[in-house]
């Protein structure tokens, strides 16, 4: 972190949600303050402006707010990884587990860098489900995903284990609830 600068205090944490006995970290107190959403852009950047990235790849939603700029600023396209049934046109899609049933994922097949090195950005990895997901469309329409950004990790759900063989970056992480 920057000197002077904590992104920790700029992480609303909030108690017993979605339910009881789960601490929510909410990132929209990041984005309602410039400075920490400023870091948060500064520090990917430098992360990844000689990484040769082909794409930025966005996952739904809050993952957009923070792949843009980072796309924006390297020159690169922006792709979205969108909710079933959000995106028109022909698209791949994959299916993941979820604590209480399943979701899909999907993008649009026309987007995919036939080749190319995407690098998957959202703003919270907890267990690495919905990156999977988007890293395994982007394996079947042919490209290759070198890499996952997010602000926030939750080692201790390891998602280590999900996106095995995918470089990892995170700005902070949070060990336990």
């Amino acid at each position: 972190m920057s000197a002077g600068f904590n992104l920790d205090d700029a992480i609303r944490k909030v108690p017993d949600f979605p339910k009881p006995g789960i601490l929510y970290y909410d990132i929209t107190s990041v984005l309602a303050n410039p400075d920490a959403f400023r870091y948060c852009i500064d520090s990917m950047v430098r992360l990844y402006k000689s990484a040769r990235i082909d794409a930025v790849a966005g996952i739904e939603s809050r993952g957009f707010i923070f792949a843009a700029p980072l796309a924006d600023r390297l020159g690169v396209p922006l792709i979205l990884v969108r909710k079933k049934g959000k995106l028109p046109g022909k698209t791949l899609s994959r299916s993941y587990s979820l604590e209480y049933g399943t979701a899909e994922i999907e993008i649009h097949e026309a987007d995919i860098p036939k080749g190319g090195k995407v690098l998957l950005v959202d703003d919270l990895i907890a267990t690495g489900g919905t990156l999977r997901a988007a890293a395994d469309v982007f394996i079947q329409g042919g490209a290759i995903p070198v890499g996952v950004f997010s602000v926030i990790g939750l080692p201790f759900l390891h998602y280590e284990t999900t996106l095995a063989g995918l470089a990892v970056n995170t700005l902070i992480e949070y060990f336990g609830e």
